[in-house]
């Protein structure tokens, strides 16, 4: 019979194998782990799939998101604590169907669109309840700016993905491994671990959807909302441009400039 420690050991492993290689900063060494541990214990249960997954996830967010709209403190805790608890189980949805090796497009597609409507709603929320206190009209363009550079961002992206696609339709076969070799985590020494962590901080300053997670769920600890608004609003408002330009520039003049003529406006 095998020794329950090692085959524990053995699943945590494969699990770990599941984490996604692009894993978000917040994601990546605390939700993503969080996500692992649980799985260890439900992956298996046949009442779970990816799916069902994502909508618990989601239906976590919409809680999460009414629960900052009333002006209390401890309603902010609990929004807190449910974005996060969201956003564990929106890791899992992932590392369950690749762990399960049931990973579709389908599958893939609903997940973004639903993280897509959560930050949209977090945002929503946040704006909404400084409006609320501050009466400020500023709030509502913070609001805004915030929503649709982040929105800029998403379109650039499937643009560029478009224009990949077009002109090489294996690219996301080509792209479908995202499982990474152990490289921190038990079994590992002090210094791997450290310089793993170290590295990983560096996805802070990408500013997506796990930095907001953090970001949001502190701000409501703190309840220092307004400062959360224009820290999104600066952010999205500057990688919506810089993307915009980068894309745009490696496209008609050096990494896909052998595409370009492929590609109709």
């Amino acid at each position: 019979m095998a020794d329950s420690k090692s085959f524990d050991e053995t699943k945590f492993q494969r699990l770990w194998k599941t984490k996604n290689k692009d894993d978000e900063w917040w994601s990546s060494f605390v939700t993503a782990p969080i996500g692992i541990l649980l799985n260890i214990i439900v992956v298996d249960w046949s009442i779970l799939n990816p799916n069902r997954l994502t909508t618990l996830s989601f239906i976590v967010s919409l809680f999460g998101a009414a629960f900052i709209l009333p002006h209390a403190y401890q309603n902010f805790v609990t929004a807190a604590i449910l974005i996060q608890l969201s956003h564990v189980l929106d890791c899992m949805d992932g590392q369950m169907a690749r762990y399960r090796d049931i990973s579709s497009p389908a599958g893939s597609f609903y997940d973004k669109i639903a993280d897509f409507i959560k930050i949209f709603l977090f945002f929503a929320a946040v704006s909404f309840t400084v409006f609320e206190e501050t009466h400020n009209i500023t709030v509502v363009f913070l609001g805004f700016t915030a929503t649709f550079f982040y929105t800029l961002r998403s379109y650039i992206k499937y643009v560029t993905l478009n224009i990949r696609v077009e002109n090489d339709p294996e690219y996301f076969k080509n792209g479908l491994n995202t499982e990474v070799e152990l490289s921190a985590g038990p079994g590992f020494g002090l210094r791997k671990n450290l310089l793993w962590f170290l590295r990983e901080q560096r996805k802070f300053f990408q500013f997506d959807e796990g930095v907001f997670v953090f970001l949001i769920s502190a701000a409501l600890l703190l309840h220092e909302l307004l400062p959360l608004l224009w820290i999104l609003a600066i952010s999205q408002l500057y990688y919506g441009l810089m993307k915009a330009l980068q894309r745009g520039f490696q496209i008609q003049n050096s990494k896909y400039r052998e595409m370009s003529h492929h590609f109709k406006k």
